[in-house]
């Protein structure tokens, strides 16, 4: 037990907390976002949770201390594992809340009062705040909204097991929720799934970007696992969610995140392609029996077409179709390009876009017309699978294209259409430069983005187009505002450009245009 219990003071509403062990450049980000919070410093602690660092590191802490009253070091012997520190940092907490941020991520500016106020107002025991992958893609449906009261196998809540949350400190400690001591993998998992199951409410922040992500090379998350010694780890987040579910749907649908996640995504694609046959073989070792133990049929079930069969191929052992069809998806590529381009007279950019789904230059998922069964796979046992295994179902209903408009800041998206495509290859959009740009500078770039859904595999691609259909444009009327230029970037996706001079003035004509346009309608 920690000897730094503190008898909590109100004034404080949040404790930050920070498991530090010799930190890099990435340090001095975090503690400038946390210089920088909205939240008054009197209003929030910092706790750097010392795991032993080297001396340089003590001094280094020190100095931060120093010109802070709010923040305090807590020099702990060393554990290697950050789960220990958080414990520590949790016990000695003297905020309503704690909100765990690792040493080399970062807070965006208004993150703290953002969240506090949140909990406050709906009373959550969790709140999920947004987080923006730096140099890593993250999930999405579990931030396109605010949820302020989030279900646990309704929601996405299973798409963000990070501990980058902010947690009632009461809460943590009335129900005993504990990192694992020492070098324990997947203690994120236990800890968040402990928390989620005991949450009288958990709440998610999508509104808002609060916690930055950032991808470093060498990071745990990053590495290799050893099989032998991962998936035992595994096995006790499972153990969780059977402690506090019964078997059916909900179970079922638990345990789904885990088998598509741990398992079935690591025998993917390029993943896959990329482990030496000997690793590849102890990985299918050691994860087989763990499927045939865990993981039953209603687990399958509501897995991804793709994925289906590459649970099919695991069970039926069929060790050289799983490496080709790993081959097949690698080769499989994505075009999202611009076929058409034409302003209205009400200021609105339309464009079409058709989608292709290749390989070697051919149509590459070919679907038989009466059973909807994919017969374009180059596998060699397809008799041994089960019939069902290669039928997409609803997965050929649920196709989707989804477009972007992305500028230069992390987190800087805006979704401008989501659509089913026409005959499965295309849809049209309109995009309204005055909304898309009311939050940008006089020069902004935005880049279109696609987001392609077909058959259960997903594609991120940008939509390209050639000089010709991008011409036919021309310029950008009175009613779009600003002048507004379609072109393609440097890497031959297409962008939006809005010129910088006058921009205010523009777009006060472009609005006053409109209204005027719709009384003339009108009358």
């Amino acid at each position: 037990m920690s000897s730094y219990i503190g008898i909590q003071k109100p004034s404080i509403r949040v404790s930050v907390i920070v498991p530090v062990f010799n930190p890099g450049d990435g340090f001095r980000d975090l503690i400038a976002s946390l210089d920088r919070q909205s939240l008054r410093p009197d209003q929030f602690e910092i706790l750097l949770c010392d795991d032993g660092s080297d001396e340089a590191t003590k001094r280094r802490l020190d100095r931060v201390a120093q010109d802070r009253p709010h923040v305090r070091v807590l020099n702990l012997p060393h554990s290697g594992w950050p789960g220990t520190p958080r414990n520590e940092g949790v016990a000695a907490a003297q905020g309503t809340y704690v909100q765990f941020v690792d040493q080399d991520d970062y807070l965006f500016d208004t993150a703290l009062q953002a969240l506090c106020d949140y909990a406050d107002a709906n009373g959550s025991d969790v709140v999920v705040g947004k987080e923006v992958g730096i140099g890593r893609a993250l999930p999405s449906r579990i931030f396109r909204r605010d949820i302020p009261d989030a279900v646990l196998g309704e929601h996405p809540l299973l798409e963000m097991l990070t501990p980058h949350k902010l947690f009632r400190t009461e809460f943590l400690r009335a129900h005993g929720i504990r990192f694992p001591d020492g070098r324990v993998r997947l203690e994120d998992h236990l800890y968040v799934m402990q928390a989620y199951f005991a949450a009288s409410k958990i709440s998610i922040l999508a509104s808002v970007p609060c916690y930055a992500w950032v991808k470093h090379p060498g990071s745990a998350s990053a590495s290799r696992i050893d099989p032998e010694t991962y998936f035992p780890h595994l096995e006790n987040v499972l153990d969780v969610v059977e402690a506090n579910t019964e078997p059916g749907t909900l179970r079922d649908r638990l345990l789904r995140h885990w088998f598509r996640g741990k398992i079935l995504k690591r025998l993917s694609g390029r993943q896959m392609l990329r482990y030496p046959a000997e690793y590849r073989n102890r990985l299918i070792d050691v994860v087989t029996p763990i499927v045939e133990r865990r993981f039953g049929p209603g687990v399958d079930a509501g897995l991804s077409f793709p994925h289906r069969i590459r649970a099919a191929l695991l069970r039926a052992g069929l060790r050289d179709d799983l490496v080709r069809f790993a081959e097949f998806e690698t080769e499989l590529s994505c075009v999202a390009a611009v076929t058409s381009a034409n302003w209205s007279r009400g200021g609105g950019l339309h464009l079409s876009i058709d989608v292709s789904i290749l390989r070697d230059g051919r149509e590459a998922l070919v679907f038989d017309t009466e059973t909807d069964r994919l017969s374009s796979l180059p596998l060699e046992s397809l008799t041994d699978l089960p019939p069902e295994a290669l039928i997409a179902g609803r997965e050929r209903t649920n196709d989707r294209i989804e477009l972007f408009l992305l500028g230069d800041e992390p987190g800087d998206e805006r979704r401008i259409a989501s659509e089913r495509p026409r005959a499965r290859s295309g849809i049209s959009v309109a995009i309204d430069p005055l909304r898309v740009f009311a939050d940008h500078g006089p020069s902004s770039t935005l880049r279109l983005m696609a987001k392609v859904r077909r058959a259960g595999w997903t594609f991120d691609v940008p939509v390209t187009s050639d000089a010709g259909a991008l011409m036919r444009a021309g310029s950008s009327p009175l009613l779009a505002g600003s002048a507004v230029l379609l072109t393609t970037g440097s890497s031959g996706g297409v962008e939006l450009q809005r010129e910088g001079s006058g921009t205010g003035l523009r777009d006060l004509a472009g609005r006053s245009a409109r209204r005027a346009r719709r009384a003339l309608h009108r009358s």
